[in-house]
């Protein structure tokens, strides 16, 4: 499975703090933890080449859930492909907002989502140009962050393990 991390130095892993995302996320966008096709890797310059999100494992057809609570601020067709945008509440101003492509949009434009509503469903056009997969974006404003710095170690799979306690064992003496 390719680095969820992105490359360069201004990225970091998934789980790791960025304090420009608080860690608001409490579910990926597809599946239970996809496999990130490709990740995170921002332009040197504003038009410069780059990638400006992460591109997400899942079938066509496959749910596309918002990953925090927000407001749907664009629900339609950018340059022939569905995407959704949703501005994450409680995330400062301007907000925090979430971009997911290609989808087919099953919200409008200022409905307002919880963490796990369905936006739509995933296109079978091919964004990664093989196997099926959601772009996933962040941005606050003009500037594009990476979106795996939203979700919190837990969710990302990147907490420290800690021992749990085996129950119906006795201990020893």
């Amino acid at each position: 499975m390719p680095d969820p991390g992105a490359s360069g130095p201004a990225a970091p892993s998934p789980g790791v703090p960025d304090p420009a995302v608080p860690a608001v996320g409490r579910i990926w966008a597809v599946g239970a933890r996809p496999a990130v096709l490709r990740g995170w890797d921002p332009p040197a310059t504003p038009y410069g080449p780059g990638h400006r999100g992460v591109d997400l494992a899942a079938p066509p057809g496959a749910p596309v859930r918002a990953v925090a609570p927000g407001r749907v601020s664009f629900a339609g067709r950018v340059a022939g492909r569905g995407v959704v945008s949703v501005d994450l509440s409680g995330t400062g101003t301007p907000p925090l907002r979430t971009t997911y492509e290609p989808v087919r949009p099953s919200v409008e434009e200022g409905a307002e989502v919880a963490a796990g509503d369905v936006l739509g469903t995933l296109d079978g056009s091919a964004h990664c140009g093989g196997p099926s997969c959601l772009h996933w974006g962040l941005r606050r404003k003009d500037t594009y962050l990476n979106p795996l710095a939203l979700l919190p170690p837990w969710l990302a799979g990147n907490a420290p393990p800690r021992l749990l306690p085996v129950l119906g064992v006795p201990l020893p003496e």
